[in-house]
């Protein structure tokens, strides 16, 4: 059974329910008595009983008013508690934003991300899933996360793409590898010939890397495959090999006795951007989140 009662119906019943007096009551909410008197029998058909014994001297409670009266205060606060949940969510006093990131990501954009959004908007619950690019999409789309910072993935058409920034590669070498003692840019061919240092497969690191060496008309095979930058660039200063990464992945490996090259024939650029679900719209506080996002990508 539906029954359609609003807040000030209860609030108008708890008023003569209270006073035991329509007039009091009417003053109390502002009404007229015939007004409040309609809204009463409007409630009591609501409910299909009456509410209220009516004489010209007296005004008493049903049992079934009695009841109502019981519930009423709670039901009120329960209203008025829900009200607050959304205007805090509404107005970023409440709620939570749960991101994914690539690790190279994670390290260069979310901490500063996080930082300024948490001093603007201190009860907001935040959240991080440090993982690599499939996984993030997946995390989208599943639902667990608001929004994913990652690379852009064709693969996924049913999630939407939202592009942010481009990453450039860089190659990564010893200093006393032959490669690290060459000054300028290095052609990605010329990097080929010596052992590879990537991350796995199903990294878009992997595949941009790959997708590069065959517009040259070569397979990429690297020696080692790591999906853990810290062990890339160790591996690389004990020079087992070399390294295509974005440069935003480089910057993140602090390791002494490293050199940067750019990397070109091709240059590689890989788009950066946030994977979010189609046709579902973000709560406030991941709207807020990508919109101080963006700004500062632009700065």
């Amino acid at each position: 059974m539906e029954i359609n009662v609003s807040a000030r119906d209860i609030r108008a019943f708890l008023a003569v329910a209270d006073t035991l007096s329509f007039s009091q009551a009417a003053q109390q909410m502002h009404l007229s008595q015939s007004a409040l008197s309609t809204l009463i029998a409007r409630l009591e058909d609501a409910f299909g009983t009456r509410l209220f014994d009516r004489t010209t001297r007296a005004v008493a409670l049903t049992a079934a008013g009695e009841v109502l009266a019981s519930h009423a205060d709670q039901l009120l606060s329960d209203i008025e508690r829900t009200v607050t949940a959304v205007r805090d969510v509404s107005a970023l006093r409440r709620g939570r934003v749960a991101l994914a990131a690539l690790p190279s990501l994670a390290a260069r954009i979310v901490p500063r991300l996080f930082r300024a959004f948490g001093e603007q908007y201190p009860d907001i619950t935040l959240s991080l899933a440090d993982t690599l690019s499939e996984p993030a999409f997946e995390l989208v789309r599943e639902g667990r996360v608001d929004f994913a910072i990652t690379a852009a993935n064709p693969t996924y058409r049913d999630l939407d793409y939202i592009p942010l920034t481009t990453d450039t590669f860089v190659l990564l070498a010893s200093r006393g590898h032959p490669l690290g003692q060459v000054s300028g840019a290095v052609r990605l061919v010329d990097t080929l010939a010596f052992p590879h240092i990537s991350m796995s497969r199903h990294t878009s690191v992997r595949q941009y890397v790959e997708a590069a060496a065959l517009q040259n008309g070569i397979g990429f095979h690297p020696a080692f495959e790591i999906d853990h930058l810290a062990t890339i660039g160790a591996m690389v200063v004990e020079q087992l090999g070399v390294a295509a990464l974005p440069t935003m992945a480089a910057d993140v490996i602090s390791a002494d006795g490293l050199v940067r090259r750019p990397l070109v024939d091709p240059v590689i650029r890989r788009s950066i951007g946030v994977v979010k679900r189609r046709e579902r719209s973000l709560s406030p506080a991941a709207e807020a989140m990508l919109a101080l996002l963006k700004r500062q990508i632009d700065t």
